[in-house]
């Protein structure tokens, strides 16, 4: 345990009472009010058992009982993961560049058959935004049933689904063959629809390409290049308004929200459905500067992530942070999408349930890890006097004795993973000077078992060492030969431009703190744990929903 039972905050302790009096064994819900718990809590007898602690209450003598995993797990303070999975925290942020060219994609055969599958992607919704399936069948009406394997279609005034063409008479731009630059869908609703789905039936016409902008990403550029302008988007209200015929909708929110933490949790962004603010003219000028600068942002070349969905082609996305655009097409072309929206509520719980039956899978994916350790692991790590498995367990001990969270230990334990099976070997990187983008591969390959938390991190691990040589004047003097040689290879310091993109990264900070510790772990002589130390703690990171 973390710390004794008799200096936690009682009225949290009581209240989390996992007895049957207290939480209905059916479903786990609490069965009393915060009310009905004694003003006056106090602890009448603490006894320690072999699995944790039981509690005697006074006044009123009810008895709790905790396990020391409980205790641990929930400690006050502890964080345990990203929370709310809305906010920024819980994503993978994203240019073009560092995609690497390869697309969440898999096939409807595969999304349908194989469960595994099927969390990939829609861990990819809920981590990059956006998932792409192919070869689903091109009939209509289709789109929903991709909706429904994930969740609930979500009817708005466009009707269960909606046809993307040419219409005679739209009441939509996207109805037309005009140029459509980023936005969200559906501002002017409150509740926002967080889920969108296009489904390609016909896309033969001249032009018509899709485009993507991870709008938080955007808005993470905002703040470390111009925090006031964020704030103010932040904190103005901006009146987005739809109306037809039929419909008459309206929404006042700010383009960029946040939670109570300050974190990016939502970006609404559409030109075309921006109403007449309503504000003193100074704050109208000041406004009006921020909200163009953003824009500038969302469109720079980096950001741009251009493809052409093909017939078959079925793509899902966050549609409270992704931007969405389009190329101008002929009119006299055939191109027809259909789609439906869809929220991220129902797509994470049934993530989290599919993930009940991952864990099986997920012990023998540590079991995997474990091997690598004990086989390519005692190979020699590029150059310097340790093996790879010495080097990544050092790394992992300096953030144990650091203190550092779960998360953290585990990047740094695993931060060097994409040297193994890489599509560049470690050799190539230090005999030819090929850049093997480990740190991409590696974060790759454990996204499908970790959050960004850990896989953050592990990516930023090499660019923070570009960073810290730009910004640090003796960080460059205290690196090994070989980090050096790798430095040239991987690009150099970071221009001031780069720096500033690398400190708009939510886990920057954690960058940095794992190559600090990757730095230190180059002692041959040092005593380490052995990787079944680190094991239990891998086991509680795993997304298995349990």
């Amino acid at each position: 345990m973390s710390q004794p039972v008799e200096d936690l905050p009682l009225a949290w302790l009581r209240d989390n009472c996992p007895c049957l009096r207290c939480r209905d064994p059916r479903n786990g819900q609490k069965l009393f009010q915060i009310t009905e718990l004694p003003a006056d809590l106090a602890l009448d007898a603490v006894r320690r058992t072999e699995d944790g602690v039981e509690v005697d209450w006074a006044p009123d003598g009810h008895r709790s009982t905790y396990s020391a995993r409980w205790l641990t797990a929930n400690a006050p303070g502890a964080g345990g993961g990203p929370g709310d999975r809305r906010a920024e925290n819980g994503k993978t942020l994203w240019t073009t560049a560092e995609l690497n060219d390869r697309l969440p994609e898999a096939s409807w055969a595969e999304y349908l058959s194989d469960p595994v599958v099927r969390a990939r992607m829609l861990e990819s919704v809920l981590g990059l935004g956006f998932a792409l399936l192919r070869e689903v069948p091109c009939r209509e009406g289709q789109v929903l049933e991709v909706a429904q394997t994930f969740g609930y279609v979500r009817e708005t005034n466009y009707g269960r689904l909606f046809d993307v063409r040419v219409e005679p008479d739209p009441n939509n731009l996207a109805f037309t063959g005009a140029r459509i630059t980023p936005h969200t869908d559906n501002p002017y609703r409150d509740p926002v629809p967080t889920l969108q789905l296009l489904h390609c039936l016909t896309n033969a016409a001249a032009g018509g390409d899709s485009g993507l902008v991870d709008g938080f990403k955007a808005a993470a550029l905002l703040r470390a290049e111009d925090p006031e302008a964020f704030a103010v988007l932040t904190r103005t209200p901006v009146p987005f308004r739809f109306g037809d015929a039929h419909t008459e909708l309206a929404a006042d929110r700010p383009l960029i929200d946040v939670d109570g933490l300050g974190r990016i949790r939502e970006v609404r962004f559409n030109n075309r459905s921006i109403g007449t603010l309503l504000l003193p003219a100074d704050e109208l000028e000041v406004f009006y500067r921020a909200y163009r600068t953003f824009a500038e942002i969302t469109l720079r070349p980096e950001l741009q992530l251009e493809f052409r969905l093909l017939p078959g082609d079925c793509l899902i996305f966050d549609n409270v942070r992704l931007l969405h655009a389009r190329t101008a097409f002929e009119e006299s072309g055939a191109r027809h999408l259909q789609g439906t929206y869809a929220d991220l509520d129902a797509l994470a719980g049934t993530l989290a349930v599919l993930r009940r039956q991952e864990a099986v899978a997920a012990g023998e994916f540590i079991d995997e890890l474990a091997q690598l350790f004990e086989g390519e692991g005692a190979s020699a790590y590029l150059g310097e006097r340790v093996t790879m498995a010495q080097h990544m367990l050092q790394a992992a001990a300096r953030a144990e004795e650091a203190g550092a969270s779960d998360a953290l230990i585990a990047a740094a334990l695993l931060h060097d993973l994409g040297h193994f099976h890489g599509p560049v070997s470690g050799a190539e990187l230090m005999e030819e000077g090929i850049d093997n983008r480990h740190s991409h591969t590696g974060a790759d390959r454990l996204a499908e078992w970790f959050g960004p938390e850990v896989t953050e991190p592990i990516r930023l691990h090499v660019a923070a060492k570009r960073y810290l040589c730009a910004v640090e004047p003796d960080y460059f003097d205290r690196l090994s030969p070989a980090s050096v040689h790798t430095l040239e290879v991987q690009g150099g310091p970071m221009s001031p431009a780069e720096s500033a993109e690398y400190e708009a990264d939510p886990h920057a900070a954690d960058g940095v703190a794992v190559r600090r510790w990757d730095d230190e772990a180059k002692d041959p002589e040092a005593t380490t744990p052995d990787f079944a130390h680190f094991r239990p703690l891998l086991m509680g990171l795993v997304r298995t929903g349990q």
